[in-house]
């Protein structure tokens, strides 16, 4: 067994007790837990984090004070290198948590677990009353306590008039303007008040606006025309910082505005062949650009204390490879608080070794897909939170997806001890009787 420092001890004194936000240095003198070692050395907050219901220390989580994030150590502990008198922290599988104390006091967090059971809002959704008013009823109906929003989404069009896509000229090539919520900070606010943890979900390369409004970023063919995929939209360029960097501008918007998490979507290369970037297109470069971006985006996103996610096509949990789009799954988990693959029955067009009818055993692709990521990653399942299927199969049988394949995937995910689950309808259509309760 290792040595415990004397603030360790202190950090296990505090989850014994109970106390949920602070100490006094004078209480703690008192209890003879005075700091001494590293924690003397530290010019700023030392402290502990625990789980807010068993009062455990949790080894690992995010601290962040003054800008700067650190870990803390095995037994919950933080002892900061620089001034601060706000300290935030996070941890998955629980919400965020943050307190002000006075400086270099010791500093108790409590957070408390949390799993997220979200479903998806559209732009539209998120700015129609009713489609929004109909989600936000499925908290009391089903328990569903997350919101996945589009800050910025397949059509580039954002919910509010963002000052970044002002900025860059995106918005005078959109197509159709959105009804803008004017104050979206309000509605977040309100949706807090409303139970709901809020993940913004904001699509990357794919960006048709942003390619228009700047073609010099944009995909081109092999004969150097401007590229449009299936939908006939256009994607930047992943090896473009330029376009790093307008996508975190949005997310930094999106962290101000309160939403607890940043999910990064299409945060990979356009998946078809002979397509010519700003760099040569080989794994090496593709796996770089995307780590690149996420841990750019990362370390911008620091002084928020928000959680970073990103979705992943649900056959890189099997793919040994970048599966051509740079999306490598093993290089994942160190930019990312959670990695959410889509995993989708419908989008399994080659099944599974020994499932052939992915739509007639939708928990075995998910429950499947999940131990595969979990045994290549070494991630706990908690670090994983599935994208799953609430709309109609295109691929096998037309199938709707209702209460019992929902049911089927959500147990499996659950099975998994993944953090939670979202329930993808491009409609924004979730009907409570096929909802889990």
């Amino acid at each position: 067994m290792s040595r415990m420092s004397p603030f360790a001890k202190f950090a296990m004194k505090a989850a014994a007790f109970g106390h949920a936000i602070s100490w006094g240095a004078p209480l703690a003198l008192a209890l003879g837990l005075a700091c001494s070692g590293a924690c003397a050395q530290a010019a700023g907050p030392q402290g502990v984090v625990i789980d807010a219901k068993t009062r455990a220390p949790i080894p690992e989580a995010i601290v962040t004070i003054g800008g700067r994030a650190l870990r803390t150590d095995a037994h919950g502990a933080f002892a900061a290198p620089a001034p601060g008198t706000n300290v935030a922290a996070r941890a998955p599988g629980y919400l965020r948590a943050q307190t002000s104390v006075a400086e270099n006091a010791p500093v108790t967090l409590a957070l408390k677990p949390f799993r997220p059971r979200a479903v998806y809002l559209s732009v539209y959704g998120v700015t129609s009353r009713t489609l929004r008013g109909d989600a936000v009823a499925l908290n009391a109906s089903n328990g569903i306590n997350a919101l996945v929003i589009d800050a910025k989404g397949d059509r580039g069009i954002t919910p509010w008039r963002d000052a970044a896509r002002e900025a860059i000229g995106a918005i005078r090539h959109v197509s159709v303007q959105p009804p803008y919520v004017d104050d979206f900070a309000a509605l977040v606010a309100t949706l807090h008040e409303q139970g709901f943890y809020l993940i913004a979900r904001i699509v990357v390369f794919k960006d048709d606006p942003l390619a228009s409004a700047h073609p010099e970023w944009a995909v081109r063919d092999a004969a150097g025309r401007l590229w449009r995929d299936r939908e006939s939209l256009q994607w930047v360029d992943p090896f473009q910082q330029a376009v790093w960097a307008h996508n975190i501008d949005i997310a930094e918007e999106a962290a101000r505005i309160g939403f607890d998490e940043i999910q990064f979507d299409y945060v990979r290369f356009p998946d078809a062949p002979g397509l010519r970037f700003s760099a040569p297109n080989t794994r090496a470069n593709r796996t770089a650009a995307i780590v690149g971006f996420l841990n750019a985006a990362r370390a911008r996103l620091t002084p928020y204390n928000v959680f970073v996610s990103a979705d992943i096509f649900g056959y890189v949990c099997w793919n040994l490879d970048d599966t051509a789009i740079g999306q490598q799954l093993e290089q994942l988990g160190a930019p990312l608080d959670y990695i959410s693959p889509m995993l989708y029955p419908s989008g399994f067009t080659w099944g599974l070794p020994g499932c052939n009818r992915p739509t007639a055993e939708p928990g075995q692709i998910v429950g499947r897909s999940l131990a595969e990521a979990k045994t290549r990653t070494g991630l706990p399942g908690v670090r994983f939170r599935p994208w799953l299927q609430a709309f109609r199969d295109y691929a096998f049988d037309h199938r709707e997806f209702g209460a019992e394949e929902i049911r089927e995937q959500v147990d499996a995910a659950d099975a998994a001890g993944t953090d939670g689950w979202m329930l993808w309808n491009p409609r924004n259509h979730y009907d409570p009787a096929q909802l889990p309760h």
